[in-house]
């Protein structure tokens, strides 16, 4: 038995036509954001996973369930994360009224 791959951009095409799924996806703009920044982070620190997961006295898979955007990390742990990167943690609150 063969099994047909179908490319993601193919797939998400189709995804995005579900109005459910859309809702869920706009729903998860934070965690992806905070994700994307906390990757971004790493990366521009030149660290692996484990590079980074040792300077936080930590696991990889810790990190790997922060970069994963799944759960909601404390700010304590953004603060380590920051530290460790050498970066500086910046919080913001935004209006929600569209300008």
């Amino acid at each position: 038995m063969s099994r047909k791959y179908i490319p993601v951009d193919e797939a998400a095409r189709e995804w995005f036509k579900d109005p459910e799924f859309v809702a869920a996806y706009d729903a998860m703009e934070d965690e992806f954001a905070l994700a994307s920044a906390l990757i971004k982070a790493r990366s521009d620190a030149d660290m692996t996973q484990e590079q980074l997961a040792r300077a936080m006295g930590t696991t990889q898979a810790v990190i790997a369930r922060l970069e994963s955007g799944r759960g909601k990390p404390s700010t304590r742990t953004l603060e380590r994360f920051a530290e460790a990167t050498h970066t500086r943690l910046r919080i913001s609150f935004e209006s929600q009224n569209a300008s």
